[in-house]
């Protein structure tokens, strides 16, 4: 026998060798593994995995033995080492009639959404875009997984290719809408936002953003009516309850803004939660905007003994920590209107010494067109005017009233103005009154003339 004849024969050999290892690998395996798939069918997942780990210990490559056993690993509800097992199939498949890669890839970036794995996930996603282009939902998840990692250009571009393969795409136009409104172009978010409503009315987060896209635009009758509809979404629950009451607290109707945040914290369930706190802060706020200043209090010391740092909390009760030693200064926080008027009446006369020629209660406390008083004035000579205002919001007086306040003084023909305050003055408010005929009292100021009358 000849070299030549040795050397084909051996060649021959080879590919016959070559044949049945492929047969066995990609015809007799797949058989093998039907054995799998009928007692998964059957529900009988613990003959499944022991059929699976024989057959591997036979074969470790056998990537579809490791795909059923990852599938069993799922029906038992042990989706962790379904995960590893998708892992290797990843490695070794050679996609074909036997295993669908699409089929695969979208267990796959279910298992790594479902264990946060969210680059992994992603890079599943966008080979499904390019196994299925057809495909909305694809590209919607991969625009979701993009937003998550802050890449909202491409997050944006796949909500659009999702919109443009399926217009009927609610989640996708849902998706689109929320990234418009965190972005501030609240236009086109609303526009995306009413087609999700539209397309999935029972998406609740959906009237949840478009409330707060009203309430942006100040429009508070029509997002209250959204953040009623987002009540029904649990998460969106408690959020909903304090955006309603922050509605009518803008509204100036702080009776139904108390109902709604008491709603917020009763529907709570965890005492330290940040939406806990925010519901008892703006609670906190419209009693203080009602001047009940102890119920404010008690909220605000429950914040405190949660978070120190939250907002303005510690500041809120280092100012009105001294309430329970200054009668005076609380009553004229505390006190109902007319009670108000009647304090600030007294202050203008006893301790301003002012003679009083007009005087009403306001939206922010009081106002009084005065004289001042003298005593010497036997001759009659008519007295300049001066226009004194009592405020006892809590919050900075801006610049804007000293300039109404300048206005003012010109219809009623007053020389002076005098702004008395709770809080204080902001830096803009005091530069503007410098040069001008207008002195600005604060609360330090403020509790020094208190001080000299009786207001019980």
């Amino acid at each position: 026998m000849t070299l030549i004849q040795l050397f084909f024969i051996l060649l021959l050999a080879i590919v016959v060798i070559f044949l049945v290892y492929f047969i066995i690998h990609y015809f007799v395996a797949p058989e093998k593994t039907d054995g799998i798939q009928t007692l998964l069918k059957q529900g009988k997942v613990s003959s499944a995995i022991k059929l699976a780990k024989r057959l591997l210990n036979n074969n470790p490559d056998d990537y579809h033995a490791h795909y059923y056993l990852g599938k069993a690993y799922l029906a038992d509800n042990r989706p962790e080492l379904a995960l590893l097992e998708y892992k290797i199939v990843n490695k070794k498949a050679i996609f074909s009639t036997g295993l669908s890669e699409l089929t695969f890839r979208k267990e796959s970036a279910q298992l790594y959404k479902q264990f946060n794995r969210d680059k992994e996930a992603l890079q599943e996603y966008i080979l499904l875009t390019k196994l299925d282009p057809s495909n909305s939902d694809f590209f919607y998840n991969a625009g979701i997984l993009f937003e998550k990692s802050n890449k909202t250009e491409q997050a944006l571009i796949y909500y659009e290719k999702a919109i443009l393969l399926n217009k009927k795409n609610g989640k996708a136009h849902s998706a689109k809408g929320r990234l418009l409104y965190r972005t501030k172009q609240y236009s086109e978010a609303k526009k995306e936002l009413d087609i999700a409503v539209t397309n999935s009315p029972n998406i609740f987060e959906n009237y949840y953003y478009l409330g707060k896209i009203l309430k942006e635009a100040k429009d508070y009758p029509s997002a209250i009516n959204y953040f009623e509809k987002s009540l029904r979404d649990p998460a969106y629950k408690v959020r909903s309850y304090i955006e309603r009451g922050s509605c009518y607290m803008y509204a100036n109707r702080e009776d139904k803004a108390v109902l709604e945040f008491e709603k917020a914290i009763n529907s709570s369930k965890n005492d330290s939660s940040k939406e806990m706190l925010y519901a008892k802060y703006f609670l906190a706020a419209t009693y203080e905007k009602q001047h009940k200043l102890e119920k404010a209090l008690k909220l605000w010391q429950s914040i405190f003994s949660v978070d120190h740092s939250f907002k303005d909390v510690a500041s809120k009760l280092a100012t009105y920590s001294d309430l329970q030693h200054n009668d005076n200064m609380k009553e004229y926080l505390t006190s109902n209107t007319d009670n108000f008027v009647e304090i600030c009446k007294k202050t203008a006369e006893q301790a301003m010494h002012f003679s009083i020629k007009q005087g009403s209660s306001t939206s922010f406390g009081a106002r009084f067109v005065v004289t001042e008083t003298n005593k010497n004035n036997w001759m009659n000579i008519r007295q300049q005017l001066i226009l004194l205002l009592f405020y006892r919001d809590p919050d900075l007086i801006k610049d804007t009233i000293p300039r109404k306040l300048i206005d003012d003084m010109k219809k009623n023909n007053c020389v002076k103005g005098i702004i008395c305050t709770s809080s204080d003055f902001t830096r803009s408010a005091k530069t503007f009154a410098e040069s001008r005929p207008i002195e600005l009292i604060n609360r330090e100021k403020l509790e020094n003339i208190l001080s000299k009358i009786s207001v019980i």
